[in-house]
């Protein structure tokens, strides 16, 4: 490709996306270069501090729970709250009990922090990918979750190699660094951000004429109840990547630099990829990219079985790697296309809690598998799971509706430090028709469009 091509392309990858996008984009990548308790927490507990590999699985697990925990809470505080004031929330939280974490020294201290932390720095999620949803025409989601997800590992790239020198140094640095960073978000969030959440539709004399949404709806929804369960089997799938990777090449004699030549190729490829590729798939029916993409995922753990040598294990990271590159925009897609506008929040919780509840079952599973029957039926059973999700997701979306189009309306917004929004809100319009779960009531004279943005 020449450099004009190039050009272009890069050019029309990123056109089009509103402003407040980029700003959200860039508290994404902020946050994420200064990733550091996730990446060493390990080391630090067991070379700084001296405690067991078992005391470290331990924190390692509440850090986890932590995030299971916060997930359904935030996606509530999204929808009640506003997504601003829920990342302004979890992001202050998440820079204080970090640098607390640096700081502590008993045993019982560090794990109950760590536990904090994980409830924190998860919190986020389900605002920001809400945000998201609001403020990006439907036709460019997408492309926006693939650049939100290419920011997140650039940024944990090149955090985790900017953590290993800061390690060296000192790692209570590491700590306040990343509180430093986090700090910078939620100031990043506070001044560029408006509030996005839409507004239900009220009736003349005011009142709402929308029913609420709870966490039951939620429940209820039985065909995206169903795409939580795929998303929970396509992450303990992608999860064996940095849980029973390295413990099979371990057992095959190789080294841990081995492991890490071999993992690389993920960040790399996706770095290298995840905007092309998008570009290609963006367009394309969704059905066909889930299972094609949960296919390559199972085949591509299943033939880590055969691999012998540095060269194959990189070749199915490269092909799982592939599968992690279309699935992860276009199932996000998938979850906004089935969230009700007003519970945007709940609905992504529920779908953040799918990936960290797969987060702590993974290595339970992954070990159990390992020590009893060996690493080769953890890999058939990865083949096994893909094709499962596979079909799973050709059942659900053999009659999936139509997305509803979209209008613009654009209303001055004084949470942008006095700079008017522009707010990309769900309407239907004549014809078109719409997905499970995104009734429209229609608003009576004089009341202001369902979904238009919420001022603060």
């Amino acid at each position: 490709m020449s450099a004009t091509a190039m050009r272009r392309a890069v050019r029309e990858s990123v056109s089009g996306l509103p402003r407040e996008f980029w700003w959200l984009w860039t508290s994404t990548l902020v946050n994420r270069l200064g990733g550091f308790v996730a990446t060493f927490m390990a080391l630090y507990l067991t070379l700084e501090r001296g405690y067991s590999a078992t005391f470290a699985g331990l924190v390692a697990a509440l850090h986890g729970l932590g995030s299971v925990v916060s997930s359904l809470g935030a996606g509530v505080m999204t929808d009640r709250l506003g997504r601003r004031p829920t990342m302004l929330i979890a992001q202050l939280s998440t820079a204080v009990s970090v640098a607390v974490l640096g700081f502590m020294t008993h045993p019982v201290a560090i794990a109950a922090v760590a536990f904090v932390v994980g409830m924190a720095s998860n919190a986020s999620r389900p605002a920001v990918q809400a945000m998201m949803a609001d403020i990006v025409r439907p036709e460019d989601r997408v492309r926006a979750f693939a650049l939100n997800y290419w920011a997140i590992n650039l940024g944990f790239a090149f955090s985790s190699m900017g953590a290993g020198f800061i390690a060296e140094y000192s790692y209570r640095a590491g700590f306040v660094g990343e509180a430093v960073m986090t700090l910078i978000c939620a100031v990043l969030v506070f001044i560029k951000l408006p509030e996005s959440r839409p507004e239900r539709a009220k009736d003349a004399s005011g009142a709402v004429v929308e029913p609420e949404v709870g966490l039951g709806t939620v429940l209820r929804d039985g065909r995206f109840m169903s795409v939580v369960g795929l998303s929970f089997l396509i992450a303990l799938i992608f999860q064996q990547g940095y849980v029973a990777l390295p413990v099979a090449m371990g057992a095959d004699g190789f080294s841990s630099s081995d492991f890490g030549v071999a993992i690389a190729v993920n960040g790399i490829l996706i770095v290298a990829l995840q905007i092309p590729v998008t570009r290609y798939i963006e367009h394309r029916d969704p059905q066909r990219l889930l299972i094609v993409s949960s296919l390559l995922a199972g085949y591509g753990f299943g033939l880590t079985a055969f691999a012998g040598s540095i060269g194959v294990y990189a070749l199915t990271v490269c092909v799982w790697t592939l599968a992690e590159i279309v699935n992860s925009p276009t199932q996000m897609g998938l979850v906004v296309r089935l969230s009700p506008t007003h519970g945007r929040g709940r609905y992504q919780g529920m779908y953040t809690m799918s990936w960290s509840v797969a987060a702590l079952a993974a290595p339970l599973i992954a070990g159990q598998v390992i020590d009893r029957y060996g690493a080769e039926w953890l890999w058939g059973g990865c083949a096994v799971v893909g094709s499962a999700a596979a079909l799973g997701y050709w059942l659900l979306m053999r009659a999936l509706p139509a997305e509803d189009a979209v209008v613009e309306v654009l209303k001055p917004d004084a949470g942008a430090a006095g700079a008017p929004a522009t707010g990309v809100v769900d309407a239907p319009v004549a014809g078109a028709a719409q997905a499970p779960g995104t009734a429209h009531a229609p608003a009576a004279p004089g009341a202001e469009p369902a979904g238009a943005p919420a001022a603060p």
